[in-house]
């Protein structure tokens, strides 16, 4: 029987997303999960039969009991913790008090988080049977694992994903100690591709034969929620995704970093032409790391080649209100008002990913700059003037997965362009398997996705989908008006690859039969005294453990870019 930890919510994108997706085809395949997570609404997720809340002290509380329409079932336990939820990169969540990126926590504030989940953890292994534990990310879901089966016997797998590894593994000796302990004790280590592969295997280079460790598993896709449809279907379509929107809590207007769609969304959307409308869909959380601004200067210039362009931003984050400003300025050919945003953008947005040494919003800057070397600005901001109306530009707020299966397929093109390489951009699965022809950041797990198509589509249709990563902003311009032209013609061709390729039923599958053997190996419990308490640490002649004072640069470093 399989626990699977993961440490944060169901809802939304990346580890999230993949949690949910693969527990569900799961039961789906007939298997009980037990899933440890902080997910506070199980009854939104149809695959959940039960659901436990863990108090301190022992008592267990149980919130949810139904019947699912699965073979299988999950069964959710949450540890209640004392308010302090520990992050990769700070955003808000539901009934945590206190959010706190992990490099900023203290020894004694990480410790008191890994006993409760161990105490949770140990006693669901202990009394349901558990044969097998799956940890979620490089830490601290690993250590967990880690110490609960060393005192159990049960062994365990861990699945990195980028952003455990860069905001906390890699700038912070203290989790790159935990993980590297955690990772040598780990029967497997659960990869989506090359790309986080890699990564993975660069920065935990002292793990013993780590590469002897890694089974690859793709990334995964519901393609019977995310289908194609034909052109004239898609007001239809539209018409169920504001029938999803309806009663759904809203955003306060100004109110842009909050996990909720936009107060007059309706309106917006009915205010596109579906049946004629080249509609061009990014996806992605509004911080300058995912590209959105790259983007958005590339409107002019397409519309130049499509005047029906019309651009869906969907996402919530610091940028909202900035991006919308940028909009407006290049509308009206406000060229202070443009260049201050490209020069600032990052501490506009509060430098949520941590390199403060260059604030502007680089390829958009690169861009202009070389314009300004050839003589072309000028005609770029008139383009911009004459042609980008701010109701080119749709911003939605926050969408989950439930509204995006409704918006997806109504799209020609969905883009992507992330700035830095991302291990799995399930983004481009999700267009993928909708029809909606993706391009995306020719780099990291992007490109493994692309090249992967490369026997369903011909070479110039793929090339179609690669923009080029040093030249961002010119290459959505030349593959975003060549993924509006092919866009309907393969449609279907894409979903199919996406069906064959990437359904989450064929990922749950692989993952469960590399999870059985891992279950049938076992590993001999460990003595008590054995199990470890703090990562191994360096100590000084008297053999006391030296850890870095949480006050000093080392303990709390800047986030990595």
């Amino acid at each position: 029987m399989i626990c699977l930890l993961h440490g944060y919510l169901l809802e939304g994108s990346g580890s999230n997303l993949w949690t949910r997706e693969v527990v569900r085809a799961l039961c789906r395949r007939g298997e009980t999960v037990h899933l440890v997570c902080q997910e506070g609404h199980p009854e939104r997720y149809d695959f959940i039969a039960s659901a436990l809340r863990h108090h301190p002290g022992g008592r267990v509380e149980q919130t949810l009991a139904r019947d699912v329409p699965y073979e299988g079932r999950c069964i959710l336990h949450q540890p209640v913790l004392n308010g302090t939820l520990p992050v990769y990169v700070w955003d808000r969540y539901e009934e945590f008090p206190r959010v706190v990126p992990m490099v900023q926590m203290t020894d004694e504030e990480i410790e008191t988080y890994l006993d409760r989940n161990v105490e949770v953890v140990r006693h669901v292994t202990e009394t349901m049977g558990v044969s097998v534990l799956h940890a979620n990310h490089a830490v601290l879901m690993s250590v967990v694992a880690q110490r609960v089966s060393a005192a159990t016997g049960v062994p365990f797998v861990v699945m990195p994903h980028g952003s455990a590894l860069e905001y906390a593994v890699r700038p912070d000796p203290r989790f790159h100690r935990y993980a590297t302990d955690a990772f040598t004790a780990a029967r497997r280590v659960i990869v989506t591709g090359e790309e986080i592969r890699e990564r993975t295997a660069r920065i935990l280079h002292t793990v013993p034969d780590i590469a002897g460790k890694f089974r690859e598993l793709p990334l995964g896709v519901n393609t019977a929620e995310f289908e194609p449809i034909p052109r004239e279907r898609r007001r239809e379509k539209i018409g169920r995704l504001l029938h999803a929107l309806h009663g759904m809590e809203r955003a306060t207007p100004g109110v842009y970093d909050v996990k909720l769609p936009d107060a007059n969304l309706e309106e917006k959307l009915e205010g596109l032409d579906w049946e004629h409308d080249a509609v061009l869909l990014f996806v992605g959380r509004l911080i300058s790391a995912k590209g959105v601004q790259s983007v958005i200067a590339a409107l002019p210039q397409l519309l130049v080649r499509d005047p029906d362009v019309r651009l869906i931003v969907v996402g919530h984050g610091p940028l909202r209100a900035a991006m919308q400003d940028l909009v407006r300025a290049m509308s009206e050919g406000d060229r202070e008002t443009v260049e201050r945003i490209v020069a600032t953008g990052r501490a506009l947005e509060g430098d949520v990913d941590g390199e403060a040494t260059d604030p502007s919003l680089g390829k958009v800057r690169w861009f202009l700059e070389e314009m300004r070397t050839e003589g072309t600005l000028d005609a770029w901001y008139e383009l911009a003037r004459e042609k980008l109306t701010p109701d080119r530009v749709v911003f939605t707020g926050y969408l989950t997965h439930t509204e995006l299966r409704h918006l997806f397929p109504c799209c020609d093109a969905g883009v992507f362009p992330s700035v830095v390489k991302e291990s799995g951009p399930l983004v481009f699965l999700e267009a993928l398997a909708s029809g909606c022809f993706p391009i995306g950041t020719y780099f990291g797990g992007m490109r493994a996705s692309i090249d992967a198509l490369s026997e369903q589509l011909p070479e110039h249709v793929l090339d179609a989908m690669k923009v080029d990563p040093m030249n961002t902003v010119p290459g959505i311009v030349t593959c975003g008006a060549e993924a509006l032209r092919w866009g309907v013609r393969f449609k279907d061709v894409l979903a199919r690859a996406a069906r064959a390729q990437w359904d989450w039923t064929s990922v749950a599958a692989r993952l469960s039969g590399e999870l059985s053997t891992v279950a049938a190996e076992g590993i001999g419990r460990a003595p008590l005294a054995d199990v470890p308490r703090r990562p191994s640490q360096p100590e000084d002649a008297a053999g006391t453990p030296l850890r870095p004072d949480p006050s000093s640069s080392a303990a709390t470093p800047p986030l990595a870019p």
